[in-house]
C-alpha cells in the first residue's frame, strides 16, 4: 500500500486531502462529504485515514499547488484521540517538523458537556499555520445530532466560498449527484466468496483467528441474559459473555464493543417498498481506482446482508443523503422539499428539524411517507452510513471474572410523533440473545476497547462513584475489584457509591449485590436516590449536597478520586455544578475558583467521566 499521501495526491491530481479521526463513523462520514464537495467547487479531494499514511509528510504539502489538509477529528471517552488517530496525535506532540506554509482547517466534533475534551483540537491547532480567514478553524461544540448536522451545513457553506476566494478559483456550481461507486451484479458467483456479515476477513466467523479487534471481532457465547428490574414498563438487562477462548484481556472501566444487526422486518420492508430481490449478490466498486477504500462495506455481498449487517437504516438520514436521493422523486414538490431540507435556508433547516429529526423518521419512514421517492437500491446503499459497533461500559472485573465480560443495558423502545414504534438496534438484538435449556447458546461479535476510566493505582485511595441507572455498570467492576483487593489483604480506601433509579421496588439494579457489598464493608457508603418514590423528585446531585461535608473531606483532605458514569446532557452537568457549589461553599472560593479547582482535579486524573448523550 502507498503510505505517501503526497505521492498519491500528485499521481491522482488531487489538491485537497481530508483526514479523519473517527470512532463511531461520524467524522469519517463528514470527511467523505467534504471530499465530494471539493469536486463541486472545482477542486479534487481525497479522504485519508491517518493510520494508513506517513503523517510526517504534511510538511511537503506545499509542493502541491492550491493544496489544503483538512482534519475531521472526533474524540473518544475523555477527549482521547480515536483509535485511528492515536499515532498521528502522538506524532503531533513529539515532532518538530516545520509546518509553516501548510494550509489546513480543523473541524472538531466533541460533546459540549466537557469543554476539557478539546485538548486534541488545541493540540492540532498549535502545530499548524492556518489560512488568513476566520472560517478556517471553526471548532464546534456539539451536543446532539441535530446541532451537529445544522452546524456542519452552515459551516461548509461559509467554508467553501472562503477557499475559492483564497485560491482565486470559481465554484463550478455543479450541484448534481456525484456517484462514488459503481454497481456490479454477480449472477454466477461461488457463494463461498460472498460476505455474510463479517467485518474484515471472509469466513472469519467460521474460523476464528487471534488477535481480536474492531476488524476481527470475537464471537462470544451468551451464558446469562437476565432481566434486572422487578417492575415498570422498561426492560433492564444483565448479560454475561464468555471470552475464555479469545485471550482477550480487560481492565475494570474498559468498554466492550458489540456488532449488532438490524431488525429483519425493517430490512424486508425496504426490499418490498423498492421492489427489489434482496438476495441479489452485488459489489459496489470505487470509481477512484487509486482509493484505499475499494468498497463502502465488505463486497461481494447481498443487498439483504448489506442492509442487515453493514448499513445504518434506523437513524434519521443526514441532509446529504436526502439531497442525493431528491433526484429520484418523481413529484417535483417532493424533490424541492428534500433539496430545501439539505440547504442552509432557515425554512429548510426548520423542516429537516421537525419532519426528520424530531419525528425520528428513518429511511423506511421517509420512503413510506414520500410515495414518489423510489431510489435505486444500490445508490441508497452507497449513501447510507455504516452500522456502527455499540460500546458498553463493562460491568465486571477481570480479577473476579477473567473469562467473561458483563453488560448492563436498558432496552430502547419508544413511539415517534408519527405513531411508529422505533426500537434501539443493539439493545433489542441483545434482549433476544437468550441461552436456552436445550443447550442453544447465542453468540455476539465483540472486541474490547481500552479506556482511561481507571481505579486509582493505590488501593488505599478513596473513590467516589456516581452512576444512576445503567451508569452503575463500570462501578460493578470497580466494587468487585476493591472486594478482591481486600481479600488479597490489601488496605482498601473508602469506597462510596451514589446510585439513582426511579423506584426502590422496580428498578434498583443489582440491589442484592450492592447491599451485600455494603454488609461486607467493601462499600463503605451506599447512597441511593429514588427519584419517583416521593412527591418531589430526588436525584444523585441532591444526595451529594446532603453529604457535602464528608465529600469535601474525602476530596480535599484524603485525595479521593471522583468517577461519573451515565447521561452527559443532564446528570453529568448537574453533578459537576454540584461539585462547583461544594468547593465554593466548603473551600471558601469564588465560583470561578471552584470551577478551576474541579478542572485541576480533571487534569490530575482525579475527576473522570464515562458519559453518553
Amino acid at each position: 500500500r502507498e503510505t505517501s499521501f503526497i505521492e498519491k495526491m500528485k499521481k491522482t491530481g488531487k489538491n485537497i486531502v481530508v483526514f479523519y479521526g473517527s470512532q463511531t463513523g461520524t467524522a469519517e462520514e463528514f470527511a467523505n462529504r467534504l471530499s465530494k464537495d471539493a469536486q463541486r467547487y472545482g477542486m479534487r479531494g481525497m479522504v485519508a485515514d491517518p493510520e494508513e499514511y506517513d503523517m510526517s509528510e504534511l510538511s511537503r504539502l506545499s509542493e502541491i499547488d492550491n493544496s489544503i489538509a483538512m482534519f475531521c477529528m472526533a474524540t473518544y471517552g475523555e477527549g482521547d484521540p480515536t483509535d485511528n488517530a492515536q499515532d498521528f496525535y502522538d506524532w503531533l506532540q513529539e515532532a518538530d517538523d516545520d509546518l509553516s506554509g501548510v494550509n489546513f482547517t480543523v473541524k472538531q466534533f466533541w460533546p459540549a458537556v466537557c469543554e476539557h475534551f478539546g485538548v486534541e483540537a488545541t493540540g492540532d491547532e498549535s502545530r499548524f499555520v492556518p489560512l488568513d480567514t476566520e472560517y478556517y478553524t471553526k471548532i464546534a461544540a456539539i451536543e446532539s445530532t441535530a446541532v451537529l448536522e445544522e452546524d456542519f451545513v452552515s459551516w461548509r457553506e461559509q467554508f467553501w466560498p472562503a477557499v475559492c476566494e483564497h485560491f482565486g478559483v470559481e465554484a463550478t456550481g455543479d450541484e448534481s449527484s456525484i456517484r462514488q461507486y459503481e454497481l456490479v451484479v454477480h449472477t454466477d458467483i461461488n457463494m463461498n466468496k460472498v460476505y455474510t456479515g463479517e467485518m474484515g476477513r471472509l469466513k472469519s466467523f467460521e474460523t476464528q483467528k487471534m488477535p481480536f479487534d474492531a476488524k476481527n471481532p470475537f464471537l462470544a457465547t451468551v451464558t446469562t441474559n437476565r432481566k434486572l428490574n422487578k417492575g415498570g414498563s422498561r426492560h433492564l438487562m444483565h448479560l454475561e459473555l464468555d471470552i475464555s477462548a479469545s485471550k482477550i484481556r480487560y481492565d475494570s472501566g474498559d468498554h466492550v464493543a458489540v456488532y449488532p444487526i438490524n431488525d429483519t422486518t425493517l430490512v424486508n420492508k425496504i426490499g418490498e417498498i423498492l421492489d427489489v430481490d434482496l438476495d441479489t449478490v452485488i459489489s459496489l466498486n470505487n470509481l477512484d481506482e487509486e482509493s484505499n477504500k475499494k468498497h463502502p462495506f465488505p463486497c461481494p455481498t447481498s443487498y439483504r446482508t448489506a442492509l442487515t449487517h453493514y448499513l445504518d437504516i434506523t437513524n434519521p438520514p443526514r441532509t446529504n443523503v436526502l439531497y442525493e436521493l431528491s433526484q429520484y422523486a418523481t413529484d417535483p414538490k417532493d424533490q424541492e422539499t428534500l433539496r430545501k431540507m439539505a440547504s442552509s435556508a432557515t425554512e429548510g433547516k426548520s423542516h429537516y428539524q421537525t419532519w426528520v429529526l424530531e419525528a425520528k423518521r428513518n429511511i423506511l419512514a421517509i420512503l413510506q411517507d414520500m410515495p414518489s421517492l423510489r431510489p435505486p437500491i444500490d445508490h441508497l446503499c452507497e449513501l447510507l452510513p455504516r452500522l456502527q459497533a455499540r460500546y458498553y461500559s463493562i460491568a465486571s472485573s477481570s480479577k473476579v471474572h477473567s473469562n467473561s465480560v458483563h453488560i448492563c443495558a436498558v432496552v430502547v423502545e419508544y413511539e415517534t410523533k408519527t405513531g411508529r414504534t422505533n426500537k434501539g438496534v443493539a439493545t433489542n438484538w441483545l434482549k433476544n440473545k437468550v441461552p436456552t435449556d436445550n443447550g442453544h447458546k447465542p453468540t455476539v461479535p465483540l472486541y474490547v476497547r481500552k479506556s482511561q476510566f481507571r481505579l486509582p493505582f493505590k488501593a488505599s485511595t478513596p473513590v467516589i462513584m456516581i452512576g444512576p441507572g445503567t451508569g452503575v455498570a463500570p462501578f460493578m467492576g470497580f466494587i468487585q475489584e476493591r472486594a478482591w483487593l481486600k481479600q488479597q489483604g490489601k488496605e482498601v480506601g473508602e469506597t462510596v457509591l451514589y446510585y439513582g433509579c426511579r423506584h426502590r421496588n422496580e428498578d434498583f439494579l443489582y440491589q442484592e449485590e450492592l447491599e451485600q457489598f455494603e454488609k461486607d464493608g467493601v462499600l463503605t457508603q451506599l447512597s441511593v436516590a429514588f427519584s419517583r418514590d416521593q412527591a418531589e423528585k430526588v436525584y444523585v446531585q441532591h444526595l451529594l449536597k446532603k453529604n457535602k461535608e464528608n465529600l469535601w473531606k474525602l476530596i480535599h483532605t484524603d485525595n479521593a478520586h471522583i468517577y461519573i458514569c451515565g447521561d452527559a446532557r443532564n446528570m453529568a452537568r448537574d453533578v459537576q455544578n454540584t461539585f462547583y457549589e461544594i468547593a465554593s461553599e466548603l473551600g471558601s472560593m469564588a465560583h470561578t475558583q471552584a470551577v478551576d479547582y474541579v478542572k485541576k482535579l480533571m487534569t490530575k486524573g482525579r475527576y473522570s467521566l464515562d458519559v453518553w448523550s
